[in-house]
């Protein structure tokens, strides 16, 4: 079974200690929509971070 996953909106941000705590409540609420969020640090600067939002 193949599941396909669709990356709807991609942005760069200023990172914080507690950023994920965000990224990790919108997974934890919004799984039952099929949505699931991201956020990784940026390669070219460690201060941004990318925030990335997928459809399942």
């Amino acid at each position: 079974m193949e599941t396909k996953i669709e990356v709807l909106s991609t942005v760069k941000i200023q990172n914080n200690a507690d950023l994920y705590k965000t990224v990790d409540t919108l997974n934890r609420t919004l799984k039952e929509k099929d949505l699931m969020f991201g956020l990784a640090l940026d390669n070219e600067d460690q201060n941004k971070a990318i925030f990335t939002i997928y459809r399942t």
